[in-house]
């Protein structure tokens, strides 16, 4: 049995990913509304050890030595905010020596106007940082950060980081009905996001049981714009819903018909090009199309005078 150690888990964004639990229930600098930890009980943003950092390589090195399913990253993902530890860099540092697996860490980027953290980031192979909003009040809403923390000092720290960072940046931005899904809101995290050099920015929403029982999804018309506004300000191949639970049916790219729901669930797709899709495999795509609508699979719907389909996931 590992404590600090545990996966592989499948991830669209990383493939399998062994995970790195170095934060301990619940110290985070952040009490998300969508948090499926539920609140925060240790509200904090002084960095410190919270595990002897020996025991969690020695437990890495010892997984990844064992014959097991294939590995494609090695991710910080801990019970809290992991860039609190102190010990971070010379963690990874020390897994780096031993193995060619690349490394991530999801962080909610709430530190990132430290010039330490910024540091201690620069050696990852992909970061990935949550973007929720870019106005105080919202921010505050969402997030409910410690009192200490100034949105403004945090979105100068992500810009400066991007611009030093040498791996691949992702972001992750969690749509929350009515409190951070207005387009005023979506617009203006989408102007910011594009002034970041990443590779991915995904939009999510809760798939789990959230802290707040009221932290409840944006409804798929306004995922649909927010998908279409992002991918106005980064391009197309660059923006990706993020709305189900990420399993082995991501791979499944056989079936004609799978593929598509596969596809829809991460880029709405304008109607004729489903029918273009679906009529390259031979099948009749009204009829499928209509099928997939009466089983409740899918949803069709207008975005600037366009037809799009998309999966149905509330």
């Amino acid at each position: 049995m590992t404590k600090y150690v545990f996966g592989p888990v499948p991830s669209r964004r990383l493939g399998k990913s062994l995970g790195i639990n170095n934060i301990p229930p619940k110290h985070c600098s952040y009490s998300c509304i969508y948090c499926q930890l539920g609140k925060t009980i240790h509200l904090e943003i002084e960095r410190r050890e919270f595990y002897e950092p020996n025991e969690v390589i020695n437990e890495v090195c010892n997984v990844i030595a064992t014959p097991r399913q294939q590995i494609d990253y090695i991710t910080f993902v801990p019970d809290g905010e992991p860039t609190l530890d102190i010990n971070l860099r010379n963690i990874t540092e020390k897994i780096k020596e031993i193995t060619d697996i690349p490394i991530a860490i999801l962080t909610n980027a709430s530190l990132l106007w430290r010039n330490d953290v910024q540091e201690d980031l620069l050696i990852f192979d992909t970061v990935s940082l949550k973007i929720d909003a870019v106005h105080h009040d919202k921010w505050k809403l969402i997030n409910r950060p410690h009192p200490k923390l100034v949105l403004d000092k945090i979105l100068a720290g992500i810009e400066v980081f991007s611009k030093k960072f040498e791996g691949r940046i992702i972001t992750e931005t969690m749509m929350i009905r009515n409190v951070n899904d207005d387009i005023a809101e979506i617009q203006a995290i989408a102007a910011f996001l594009s002034k970041l050099r990443i590779h991915k920015a995904y939009i999510a929403i809760p798939t789990r049981p959230p802290a707040e029982k009221w932290a409840l999804p944006a409804n798929e018309e306004i995922l649909l714009q927010a998908h279409e506004i992002f991918v106005r300000a980064l391009g197309y191949e660059k923006v990706e819903l993020l709305t189900g639970y990420e399993g082995p049916d991501f791979g499944m790219i056989g079936d004609p018909i799978e593929a598509l729901l596969s596809i829809i669930s991460v880029h709405p797709m304008r109607i004729d090009y489903a029918r273009k899709f679906l009529e390259k495999a031979g099948l009749d795509s009204d009829s499928v199309i209509r099928k997939l609508l009466d089983e409740g699979k899918i949803l069709k719907l207008n975005y600037n005078n366009q037809a799009f389909l998309m999966r149905k996931f509330l």
